[in-house]
């Protein structure tokens, strides 16, 4: 069976034409117009334009009408895109085992971050329950009461004995002991856009152009400029005119909260990126940023709005600066590959009876989806947090790659 792409399958340079992309349903459209409307009125509220960070809050998570705020389906073969737990439980497992390590130094509770689907949450339980290492409770941040619903039913549906475990939160807890999970959140906060112009940073913008949003580029608000010229100052040379990229403002608060609530534990953040060097290399000169669609990417953000994710990769390296910042420690970095591999991915998947075929072909094309280099291998990393750990989390234990951040 051949698995939807997931999100990281990008490429600025080969990305559809946008004019073959699937027209939206009747409502669908209606939704967006909606959407483009509330917009519409903020950037008429603002004087006439917001910055590309604030429209893309809103076109994510204004309630009930942004992205991930309405209702539609977004992950799997009905949706726009498919993240590792629905590929195969075989990354919840993975994800558990390490859970337990760290559980088993301090007690306390998981908490995960945007459950999605709820796979995650059901995988992850479901391994801690066998190794006899289940939290005090499974709490998960969830902002839309929609998706809420749905991952309780996907509990009760393939957990149920241990449903009663997981609590919904709208916000953070004052504190917390145990394991933090944020699988695909940081690539969805919003960015800011910027471009070089004649020795200048400039602030990319959105307005209002008549019948349709446009976007513009106006001299950099100060905190987007001095981002730029502090990133320029660590390459040691300018980027050259005419580079666009995207530094984001959310990253650094996000963590700071996140610090400030856990009390000893570990924080894993799985996510499509790379170490700040590699992001802001020469060639990629157009930046991250795209939108997913059905299964489709393609880079412009101001159609479908509503419809459509919008995402841009990681600078892991900021978000590590930010969490050292903060009070953690960095307690490792990697590809998703080898830390699926060091939390024992090969003896999980070994557990396949090779006498029933088609599963045991359907087990290795999980394995190969989530590690080989061309899928979500290397292209997704994880990059460990901690408080108050004496412990060597085996997760990084095959390869760590602190050093290249």
């Amino acid at each position: 069976m051949t698995q939807p792409p997931s999100k990281s399958d990008r490429s600025p340079g080969g990305a559809p034409d946008v004019s073959r992309l699937p027209p939206p349903g009747a409502g669908a459209a209606e939704h967006s117009a909606r959407v483009l409307e509330h917009i519409r009125a903020a950037i008429d509220a603002a004087g006439g334009a917001i910055s590309f960070g604030r429209f893309m809050e809103l076109a994510l998570y204004a309630p009930g009408l942004g992205y991930y705020s309405a209702g539609a389906r977004k992950l799997g073969a009905a949706g726009d895109f498919v993240t590792a737990p629905e590929i195969s439980p075989l990354f919840g497992r993975c994800l558990a085992r390490q859970c337990a390590q760290v559980l088993a130094e301090t007690g306390g509770d998981v908490l995960e971050f945007g459950a999605g689907s709820g796979a995650l949450a059901a995988d992850v339980l479901g391994e801690l329950a066998r190794l006899d290492a289940l939290p005090a409770r499974y709490a998960i941040v969830e902002l839309s009461g929609e998706l809420r619903e749905r991952q309780r039913r996907a509990l009760e549906r393939r957990v149920p004995e241990l449903a009663g475990r997981a609590e919904w939160l709208e916000r953070l807890p004052e504190r917390l002991t145990g394991v933090v999970l944020a699988n695909e959140v940081l690539d969805a906060m919003p960015v800011e856009r910027f471009r070089l112009r004649g020795g200048r940073v400039e602030q990319q913008q959105v307005v209002w152009d008549g019948d349709r949003l446009a976007a513009r580029f106006v001299p950099a608000e100060l905190a987007v400029a001095e981002r730029v010229r502090a990133l320029q100052a660590g390459r040691g040379r300018a980027f050259e005119d005419g580079y666009v990229s995207e530094v984001s403002l959310a990253h650094g608060p996000w963590v700071g909260a996140v610090a400030d609530m856990l009390e000893r534990g570990a924080v894993l953040l799985i996510d499509y990126g790379y170490p700040r060097g590699e992001y802001y290399h020469d060639q990629r000169r157009m930046g991250t940023l795209m939108c997913h669609y059905r299964h489709r990417a393609h880079p412009d953000p101001l159609i479908l709005v509503g419809l459509q994710d919008i995402t841009a990769h990681v600078d892991f390296t900021a978000v590590a600066e930010a969490a050292v910042g903060a009070g953690l420690t960095v307690a490792g970095f990697t590809t998703q590959a080898h830390f699926l591999i060091g939390c024992e991915l090969e003896a999980l998947a070994g557990e396949s009876d090779p006498a029933e075929v088609s599963r045991h072909l359907d087990l290795a094309r999980q394995v190969k989806t989530l590690t080989l280099p061309g899928e979500m291998g290397e292209r997704f990393k994880v990059l460990g947090l901690a408080r108050g750990l004496d412990l060597a989390l085996m997760g990084f234990a095959v390869r760590d790659l602190r050093e290249r951040l």
